[in-house]
């Protein structure tokens, strides 16, 4: 069972890693906001067409112009598709209008999210969602002047003709950014404490709760799942760890679900101010750091393996086994963007140095290939986060199996180089699939960590130390590779590389006591 659901996470996941999350994000919120103006027109939501697209244009324009002027005054490259999706997002926060003072409050609000990203800002990146930060500022300046005109954060996207589109594009989003478990976290939270929340308040009024109707109220006519598919999974402003992804969802999902007045003060907590105390939150788990890396060399482990070796700048602190975020910032990007994930070769304790490597095999070039290839050692490039849950257990004594699929022994080499600096001895045996024995990258370091290798090769790997053991071709089923681990059984199985070959992998690994994967969606 476990595999099959492995299987097909990696196929699904394979699929829509063909597509940068941004892109993504914005088609879909694209596609929501021209079903919410087509359903305007048949008047089965509760603001006007015109409102949605006069609405969304001054969104657009004054969104795009900030960005375009901090980023130009900050020598950043500009990312027109962030300044959309933020106009986009608070296209369905706030109160779409065609009054003139309450575009004005439009206008305030959008102006204030994109300054957010440059002002509430730690060493270059932003602490606080961009259009929640708009919301609330728009909505805090209405309550304080009383000119209601200018409108507050009204979240007309919680109505049940939405709902299930919503909840189909946030599947999507989830699913891609691997975040399907914390928001789903978070909507649990949120829905279980709203329906006790409004439970209790109608009892205190004297009226007999009904709960599934409360229930079904707070799914589909609040702004859950909206909030969380599209704001609290926003990557930039989440911590490094799934437990802390999984503490700050449920916070949030508790100051959602309760929504506490502030005071006497004529505001409630709110959706979107949950969601910046989740943000802070956030922030303190990992007080994290715009790194820049400094291209030292580079070198080429196998015909298709490209290793890219980078001094940092400044303090970076990851576990082995984690992975960052690389900006590669050019003209014309395309559907895949200016960011790439890579999982780190070397080892914490190679610090400053740090490494990283990837697959350079056929097919079309993008854009961030040809991008990356023109980079001259002494070149700078932007890290935008380390993140990542795929490391060793902290129980020494598990047995491990470690299952590389061609670049995906570039995170259990960081690891392997860890164990070795640290002295910590572990029973582990790495399983190598690659296309044949020259493409084996990595060879020094596996051998200095002395773990047992069993190779996938279809030519036997020439001068195999003790500790290595060619099994022959590049598939592996489960007779086969329990011929190679007797003791499968009682190993925690952790498997990386590419999503589709993974999910190929994946039935052979049923009877693992565990399996944990880390797929690559591609460069």
């Amino acid at each position: 069972m476990k595999s099959t659901i492995a299987s097909t996470w990696n196929r699904v996941f394979a699929l829509l890693g063909r597509v940068s999350m941004y892109r993504l994000v914005f088609l879909e919120l694209t596609l929501l906001a021209v079903l919410a103006f087509l359903l305007a027109t048949l008047g089965l939501v509760s603001v006007g067409w015109l409102d949605i697209l006069v609405t969304a244009v001054v969104l657009a324009v004054v969104n795009v112009a900030v960005d375009a002027a901090a980023q130009r005054i900050l020598r950043l490259s500009w990312r027109i598709e962030s300044s959309l999706i933020t106009s986009l997002i608070l296209l369905f926060v706030l109160h779409p209008t065609v009054q003139p003072l309450g575009l004005v409050g439009v206008a305030i609000a959008a102006a204030v999210a994109s300054l957010s990203k440059y002002v509430l800002a730690w060493r270059g990146r932003h602490i606080f969602n961009p259009a929640a930060v708009g919301a609330t500022v728009l909505t805090l300046i209405t309550a304080i002047t009383g000119v209601f005109a200018l409108g507050t954060s009204w979240w007309w996207v919680g109505t049940p003709i939405l709902g299930p589109v919503v909840l189909l594009l946030g599947i999507v989003v989830l699913w891609r950014i691997e975040k399907l478990r914390v928001v789903a976290l978070f909507w649990v939270v949120a829905l279980a404490v709203g329906v006790v929340n409004l439970s209790v308040q109608s009892s205190l009024n004297g009226q007999a709760p009904d709960v599934w109707s409360v229930l079904w109220t707070q799914l589909w006519s609040s702004p859950l799942l909206f909030l969380g598919a599209f704001m609290l999974s926003e990557p930039l402003t989440m911590p490094p760890r799934r437990w802390q992804q999984l503490t700050v969802a449920a916070i949030v999902g508790v100051l959602v679900g309760w929504a506490p007045a502030i005071g006497t003060f004529p505001v409630s907590l709110g959706q979107e101010r949950a969601l910046l105390i989740g943000n802070l939150i956030a922030f303190l788990f990992a007080v994290r750091t715009a790194v820049r890396l400094v291209l030292v060399s580079r070198a080429a482990p196998t015909a298709t393996v490209r290793e890219l070796t980078f001094r940092t700048k400044r303090p970076l602190a990851f576990s082995a086994g984690q992975y960052i975020e690389l900006e590669v910032p050019h003209r014309r990007p395309d559907a895949r963007g200016t960011r790439r994930e890579f999982s780190i070769v070397s080892a914490p304790e190679d610090l400053p140095t740090l490494r990283i490597a990837f697959r350079e095999g056929g097919g079309a070039v993008s854009s961030f290939k040809k991008a990356l290839a023109e980079v001259e050692p002494g070149g700078t490039l932007p890290v935008t986060g380390v993140w990542g849950d795929f490391v060793l257990p902290r129980d020494r004594s598990a047995k491990i199996l470690l299952v590389a699929a061609g670049i995906g022994v570039t995170p259990f080499v960081s690891q392997l180089r860890h164990l070795s600096a640290t002295g910590d001895v572990r029973d582990i045996v790495l399983v190598y699939v690659a296309s044949d024995a020259s493409e084996l990258a990595f060879r020094a370091d596996l051998e200095a960590s002395g773990v047992r290798v069993v190779a996938f090769t279809r030519d036997e790997p020439a001068a195999l130390p003790s500790t290595w053991a060619w099994a022959g071709g590049t598939r592996i089923d489960a007779a086969g590779l329990h011929r190679e681990v007797p003791d499968l059984t009682q190993r925690h199985a952790y498997v990386s590389g590419p999503a589709g070959l993974i999910a190929d992998l994946a039935p052979a690994l049923e009877k693992a006591r565990s399996i944990t994967t880390d797929a690559f969606s591609g460069y």
